[in-house]
């Protein structure tokens, strides 16, 4: 069959566990997984890249030692990587885990990525060289600009992405240009959730409890953040690190630059973390299959034994290893 979006196959659900940035899933997704005899499948859409660890909140050595990871390290920052090619590694790496008589267990909090997964949501191809240059002109314009284009070109797209992401304009505007199609075309199939493909958990955290996580957190990381963002330009990855928009990374550019303050640097990753986990709570919340677990300032590892028992009450017995449930089917 042509290469494609994966779909699930529809006799074998897969397993999720989703949320916010800073809710602890991480933290709570080691011992799940090994009770219920998972490997983990990262649905992170910074945690592909080498060497771009603090800043992602990217499982470390110990975790991946403790529990099997999948989809993590997969590419140099600033190699092209899309959304369709996750699907296709995604497939592969549940093929694998299912082969071998395990369960994968999907972690992560990038919304497009998972329902990527789940759902086999069709994307078009990639135009590199179209991209290289629409980053290079975000550069030029700044977001808003290139914001403006594209609500020129494709005014349901642009009303569904902030101005400020740059990565997310540059997708749409690429696709635009390759295909003759607007982006929003593609996404026909966003509003049906088949109750078959997924057993989902979710962690809720309330707000106040998570914005002061957040915080917490961006602070604590902050020197390590910034040791790696200089390797990084010392690596010669200026470019995609000011592109890319991974928090926290171009704040750290413009510290080390002196553009800005330790404080000021700090305060904007704050700022930017915070609007991305409105976002992505904005993204699960419209998936009715997700059941919601509420948890206080521990995080999801407090409630590692009802996530447990969430996973194993439905699982099917003895699910039989068929196609690419153990296969994720491609289509074209």
């Amino acid at each position: 069959m042509a290469k494609g979006r994966t779909r699930a196959d529809p006799a074998r659900p897969l397993l999720a566990l989703v949320g916010p940035t800073a809710s602890g899933k991480t933290a709570a997704s080691i011992p799940v997984a090994s009770a219920i005899g998972s490997e983990i499948v990262g649905l992170d859409s910074t945690n592909v890249y080498r060497g771009i660890d603090v800043g992602t909140a990217k499982p470390s050595l110990e975790e991946r030692a403790s529990v099997p990871h999948h989809l993590l390290d997969l590419v140099e920052p600033g190699e092209p990587f899309s959304v369709a090619r996750f699907q296709t590694l995604a497939g592969e790496a549940i093929a694998d885990i299912r082969g071998r008589g395990r369960e994968p267990l999907l972690v992560g909090g990038s919304g497009l990525y998972y329902r990527a997964v789940v759902d086999g949501l069709r994307f078009p191809g990639t135009a590199p060289r179209v991209r290289s240059d629409l980053e290079a002109e975000s550069l030029a314009l700044g977001p808003e600009g290139l914001h403006r284009r594209l609500t020129g070109l494709d005014p349901v797209a642009a009303a569904r992405i902030q101005p400020a992401n740059v990565r997310r304009t540059v997708r749409a505007l690429e696709v635009v240009a390759a295909t003759g199609r607007p982006f929003s075309s593609f996404a026909e199939a966003w509003n049906r959730y088949p109750t078959h493909a997924v057993i989902a958990a979710g962690i809720e955290v309330p707000r106040d409890v998570l914005l002061r996580q957040i915080e917490a957190r961006a602070a604590r990381i902050m020197p390590a953040l910034m040791a790696e963002t200089e390797m990084l330009l010392d690596r010669g990855h200026r470019r995609f690190i000011q592109s890319s928009q991974i928090i926290g990374y171009a704040e750290a550019v413009a510290c080390i630059e002196g553009k800005v303050g330790l404080e000021e640097a700090l305060q904007r990753t704050v700022k930017r973390t915070k609007a991305l986990a409105r976002r992505q709570m904005a993204w699960f919340r419209r998936d009715p299959r997700i059941t919601w677990f509420e948890v206080g300032e521990e995080g999801a590892v407090a409630i590692v034994p009802e996530l447990t028992g969430y996973f194993q009450d439905r699982l099917p017995v003895g699910m039989p290893e068929r196609g690419l449930g153990a296969t994720m089917m491609v289509e074209g």
